[in-house]
């Protein structure tokens, strides 16, 4: 041993070999955080001053090599001046740069996943094995920025420029079959060869073997491209890319550029290109947002661990209604490996239900995720039935029947009798109140709700919605059922709407007043999505349908009368009089068609300003600005209000409830983040300028005290 720290180790091996071994202590994961990397540069100088140094094998003692750098750390570092944060990155340059320039073979053994700062040193090292199991990848312009310590220099010059454009720009990851063909790591093999296979490796390297100081060569000179060939990969790169990245995501086209402008230089100049141009990146509101949301997903992560202790596990499931959402409840349960019954009271609904798990399952084989096998297996853990027979074995129910609350209570009062005393029952509603539900039931202490969003296998929101009657032991359960089932779960407290659509129909209450007052839903729709939604509130009401929205929106009018009351006819109104209902029967603000591949898409329909004669004030000119206004007051005060009544229990949970749940903008960091870049004195002066427009407009005493105090919800 040369070199033991609390989170790298240095073996001496035999013959001049020695191993580099990242075992973080009190921790199930290695991570780059500051002391990780101080240890990293007193191993690398430990083995700088080895006499007869033959070559170095970099391992891992976990289950995966390492995740990458710990930004609950490294985001302190962005608030830094840009010249700081540069002079920052170098001094880690040299750590990489010193492993790359070792007087001998370097290889890395990658037996799990190797993410992100953990990538870029798999990448300092001049071989690389890899476990059949394991991932690696660049994910870092999903925070806003991209590789900072290295890996815009040395993967384009290591598998070329297209492929490192695609790694890069898109965050994505790689399995050992695609890094392998692609030429970032050299074999594969299983993990428990992987060690093995790297020493061997080694071995070949140091005997001259295979040629280290050539791939050294290649990965610190220049792009092996002529000029017209570079033009080509970058020019043909930037329309894809910028497409894919919109408006108001700059990292991936600011990493191409990096690229772009380091490719005919050595290492040492195209490394000071690329700390530059991630200081620039460091300091945007973007990575603001996105590390914010990041750090806020692993809170979230971290509270609903904290229910573990309580749940006892979902072995078996069941959902009550064979529907499109119950189909897709049934498809998430079982594509996740929990075995679940789908009951429905005839043939015709079941075979919907069925017929809707298929269908999802069919598209994962189409697109290579999975294969036919695999689909056999997923749909033999769907167990249709018109009978409660098997529901005595059934951990957890889901009910997720019509959205009324005499046959909700009817059905629920009926599956208590069939199930088991500790089994936990839960309501898919989106609206009804879960303590009027549970007076239904004998034993009002097992159940919850547990609100999916449409399309369930698309949308990561489940809120898990407390009663006043639910028992740890019910949350808990459910919290972990949704967890299994590959969702986030957000536990809020019971109310009209819970979190989401509380939150949501207040920017319709505000969408709706802009039409009474003369603006072109049209407009209203293009504005908000280039502010980022990635639909407008007319086409988004379109999708959640005319007649779910009409529903949603009395129960909010009769749960908050003051603020989401309304008199006289709106335009959602006026939609459902009309039996406009949106996609689901084609016809709604837009039309809808079907394209060359079946999909749905919305065209303008030239009737609809006729058909809202009565609801729409004299037509007349906004703003963008004053749109934005009028549609983002209202959703940020009642998210605040959410927060105040304890519906939501944090910030983060609030912001990551509307980031999962409605897709509010991710570069915008969620409404409370929003509210905090903005400044809470600057958003209640804008606020008061729309004071006329009643109490959906006006912010809480709380909201206006911390104004005045220069608080924020994030500090």
């Amino acid at each position: 041993m040369i070199y033991q720290g609390k989170a790298i180790r240095v073996e001496a091996l035999e013959a001049g070999f020695h191993e580099v071994v990242f075992d973080l202590q009190g921790d199930s994961v290695n991570k780059f955080n500051q002391a990780t990397l101080n240890e990293l540069r007193e191993a690398v100088a430990a083995l700088q001053a080895v006499d007869g140094l033959r070559g170095v094998l970099f391992s891992s003692a976990k289950e995966c090599f390492i995740v990458g750098a710990d930004i609950t750390e490294f985001s302190a570092m962005f608030e830094m001046p840009e010249e700081e944060i540069i002079v920052h990155l170098l001094k880690l340059h040299e750590i990489f740069n010193a492993i790359e320039d070792l007087p001998a073979p370097t290889v890395t053994a990658i037996n799990g996943i190797a993410l992100g700062g953990g990538f870029e040193l798999c990448l300092a090292t001049d071989f690389r094995v890899m476990a059949d199991g394991a991932k690696v990848g660049l994910p870092e312009v999903k925070l806003g920025i991209y590789p900072g310590w290295g890996g815009t220099v040395r993967l384009p010059r290591l598998i070329g420029v297209d492929n490192a454009n695609e790694w890069i720009c898109g965050g994505v990851e790689k399995r050992a079959a695609d890094a392998l063909k692609e030429g970032a790591v050299d074999a594969v093999v299983t993990v428990d060869k992987v060690r093995e296979a790297g020493l061997d490796l080694l071995q070949k390297a140091a005997e001259g073997v295979f040629d280290y100081q050539a791939r050294r060569t290649e990965k610190t000179t220049g792009i092996k491209l002529n000029q017209i060939e570079q033009m080509m990969a970058f020019e043909s790169a930037k329309g894809v890319i910028g497409a894919k990245a919109g408006p108001h995501y700059p990292a991936p086209m600011q990493a191409l550029s990096t690229i772009q402008k380091a490719a005919n230089m050595g290492r040492d100049k195209a490394i000071e290109v690329e700390a530059k141009g991630f200081a620039k990146l460091a300091k945007t509101d973007v990575t603001r947002a996105l590390v914010g949301l990041f750090l806020k997903d692993q809170t979230i992560k971290k509270i609903s661990r904290q229910y573990d202790k309580d749940a006892a596990p979902v072995r078996h499931a069941a959902v009550l209604g064979a529907g499109i959402m119950g189909g897709g409840v049934a498809y998430q349960s079982a594509s996740k490996g929990t075995p679940i019954l789908m009951k429905d009271i005839n043939d015709k609904a079941l075979q919907l239900g069925l017929d809707e798990a298929t269908k999802l399952l069919n598209g994962q084989v189409k697109r290579g995720k999975m294969n036919a096998e695999k689909m056999a297996r997923v749909i033999s853990q769907i167990t249709p039935t018109l009978s409660y027979g098997d529901f005595g074995r059934v951990d957890l129910v889901v009910e997720a029947v019509v959205e009324n609350v005499k046959i909700k209570k009817a059905v629920l009062a009926e599956v208590e009798a069939h199930v088991a005393e500790d089994a936990i029952i839960t309501s898919n509603t989106s609206t009804i109140s879960i303590n009027e539900l549970a007076t239904a039931l004998k034993r009002p202490e097992n159940f919850c709700g547990m609100h999916f969003f449409n399309p369930v296998h698309r949308m990561p929101l489940v809120e898990v919605i407390r009663g006043e009657k639910s028992s740890e032991e019910a949350v808990a359960r459910t919290v972990a059922y949704a967890k299994a089932m590959g969702k986030t779960p957000i536990v809020v407290n019971d109310c009209p709407g819970f979190l989401v659509n509380r939150v949501l129909f207040p920017y319709f209450a505000g969408f709706s007043m802009l039409l009474r007052d003369g603006a072109d839903f049209l407009q209203v729709d293009k504005v908000m999505e280039r502010f980022g939604w990635p639909m407008g509130p007319a086409y988004l009401l379109d999708v959640v349908g005319i007649d779910t929205g009409h529903h949603a929106d009395a129960v909010m009018a009769a749960g908050f009368p003051d603020r989401m009351g309304h008199d006289g006819e709106s335009p959602i109104d006026r939609m459902y009089q009309l039996q406009r209902f949106g996609q689901k029967n084609n016809k709604g603000f837009y039309q809808y068609e079907l394209d060359s591949r079946g999909k749905q898409v919305k065209v303008i329909d030239s009737e609809v300003p006729a058909l809202l004669d009565g609801v729409v004030g004299t037509a007349r000119e906004f703003t963008e600005d004053e749109i934005i206004a009028r549609m983002m007051i209202p959703l940020c005060i009642e998210t605040v209000r959410c927060l105040e009544d304890d519906i939501v229990a944090s910030p983060a949970e609030a912001d990551m409830g509307l980031i999962y749940g409605i897709g509010f903008p991710p570069f915008r960091g969620g409404a409370l983040h929003y509210l905090d870049q903005m400044g809470l004195k600057a958003f209640c002066d804008l606020a008061e300028s729309f004071a006329e427009l009643g109490p959906l407009y006006q912010p809480t005493e709380r909201m206006k005290q911390m104004a005045a105090n220069g608080e924020t919800y994030f500090g």
